[in-house]
């Protein structure tokens, strides 16, 4: 009688290797892979041979990529993205609150300008340095962490957040006070990253690094350890786990990544006002790991799409509703103004009831359904 070569039916993992891997399959990987490769690509050819521009086909494939407020819009989400990455880190992976992170955020803006400025140290080298000097801000600031929790280290980062923006205005060697300071272009090899598609490959390729980076350390004993510390702090410590340690190094983890995406979003922009760091960009930032997902490399990605993009949809809407007939009555004429300020706290009111784990749970959900479809038990 003839045997018949059984395989396996499901997804199982018999190695830590295999549990923790970035990417759940192969054909994940390889997609992620040419996705990343495509953009590279359409962002590249036209730098290289602006000729495609001119063709009436070709510029058509490639406007998204050479289109000023696509190329913003997609700036925006590397900056705000790594800043949200280390938010979550803090608030996701580790169980510690944090209303300041527009301070370290800011923090990084400032001190990169400064390096620059002052000593004429190379932008590429002032950005990572800036998230040094953020993180050893965030380490001063997180050091109550180690006592408190909860609401009362609410309260502590919120302080901070208050004490950092009236340094930003006080302090006028450092930030120029409220004049503010100019932040020079990013070069690299003699190349100068001063058009929005060269700084876009330059922030994507560093937010590819860094989302790399923070995806590889939660697979690590750190990584696992701030994970202990959120899920119960008892048994952690019970587990020979340094809580005091790990909450303070996750605030310095976040803050670094804060200022990375600070010094990012000043030499974008090529200026830095204390005006930009306030406690509604903290808030923000909450928000976009609420949206996408708490505890999730990818969901720190996810909100920030959303959040980045929520505004134009509205605009758009606004823009279609006040074409109506009903755009002409005089509550809705009034409230335009109002109503994209609404939407971004009524999605994070409406994920909390809807969607609590985020966007990335979703995600998950959607790949499971098609992966088992039609037999989606």
């Amino acid at each position: 009688m003839a045997t018949m070569s059984l395989r396996p039916c499901g997804d199982f993992r018999t190695t830590y290797r295999q549990d923790t891997a970035i990417f759940d399959t192969r054909n994940s990987r390889w997609a992620m892979i040419l996705f990343l490769a495509l953009i590279y690509v359409m962002v590249l050819v036209p730098i290289l041979a602006p000729a495609v521009e001119d063709t009436p086909v070709l510029s058509t494939i490639f406007a998204p990529f050479t289109n000023a407020q696509y190329l913003s819009l997609a700036i925006q989400v590397c900056y705000w993205g790594i800043a949200a990455l280390g938010l979550n880190i803090l608030v996701g992976f580790t169980g510690q609150i944090s209303l300041g992170h527009a301070a370290f955020f800011g923090i990084g803006a400032f001190a990169s300008a400064y390096l620059n400025n002052t000593y004429g140290i190379p932008v590429i080298l002032a950005i990572p340095l800036a998230g040094l000097v953020a993180a050893a801000v965030g380490l001063l600031f997180g050091s109550p962490a180690a006592r408190i929790k909860g609401l009362y280290l609410a309260i502590a980062t919120l302080a901070a957040q208050f004490i950092i923006e009236d340094l930003f205005i006080r302090l006028d060697w450092f930030t120029g006070g409220s004049y503010g300071s100019l932040a020079n272009s990013v070069e690299l090899f003699g190349v100068a990253f001063d058009t929005d598609q060269k700084f876009f490959l330059f922030a994507l390729t560093l937010t590819i690094i860094l989302y790399i980076a923070a995806a590889n350390l939660m697979r690590s004993r750190d990584g696992r350890a701030f994970v202990a510390v959120r899920d119960h702090y008892l048994s952690a410590e019970v587990m020979g786990i340094n809580l005091t340690k790990y909450r303070i190094l996750s605030f310095g983890i976040s803050s670094f990544y804060a200022g990375i995406g600070g010094a990012l979003y000043g030499h974008y922009l090529g200026f830095v006002s204390a005006e930009g760091f306030t406690i509604l960009l903290s808030i923000q930032f909450l928000g976009i790991i609420i949206i996408g997902g708490l505890g999730s490399v990818m969901g720190a990605m996810l909100g920030t799409i959303f959040m980045v993009l929520l505004p134009v949809v509205m605009d758009g809407s606004i823009g279609l509703l006040a074409a109506t007939d009903w755009g002409n009555t005089p509550m809705i004429t009034n409230g335009l103004a109002f109503f994209k300020e609404m939407a971004i706290g009524a999605a994070i009111i409406l994920f909390l009831i809807f969607e609590p784990d985020g966007l990335a749970h979703r995600w998950r959900l959607i790949k499971a359904y098609w992966k088992l479809y039609p037999f989606s038990y």
